[in-house]
């Protein structure tokens, strides 16, 4: 399956047409930016059929480095950086775990990510394995 990644980025926008358009105009111009960039695989820009001013922006890359690498190049910077600092503040990079083709059935991947090695929230082990002592230890 590869150790492909998802980016979605949602957003909030005012329902009325001038600012519908301003926000699509922004989104299919970063759409581009980000299809023009290595490791790029595909990407959808798309709105809530049950709440138009919910949308999100969708984009598959081969690889976390090549998605970081596509965020750091000149054109992202200024014609896609902008519009996804207005996403709604949730994490938003996924590893693939799982996968079906249509008519196939699901395959699934064990995560490149070891516990040990994970970091932030709900990374690791739910409940301390030393009854909470470290965390004690810890407190000033």
């Amino acid at each position: 399956m590869g150790r492909d990644m998802l980016v979605v980025n949602r957003f909030i926008v005012a329902t009325d047409e001038a600012a519908q358009t301003e926000f699509t105009d922004r989104a299919t111009a970063a759409l581009e930016v980000l299809a023009a960039q290595r490791g790029y695989v595909r990407g959808d820009l798309g709105r809530a059929y049950d709440d138009p001013a919910h949308w999100s922006l969708v984009t598959a890359w081969e690889s976390v480095g090549a998605y970081r690498r596509a965020l750091g190049t000149f054109d992202v910077k200024v014609h896609a950086t902008p519009l996804l600092a207005q996403s709604v503040d949730e994490p938003s990079a996924y590893e693939v775990l799982g996968r079906a083709e249509p008519g196939g059935s699901a395959v699934r991947s064990e995560s490149d990510r070891s516990a040990a090695g994970a970091t932030g929230p709900g990374a690791g082990p739910a409940t301390p394995t030393d009854g909470g002592v470290s965390a004690l230890r810890s407190r000033p």
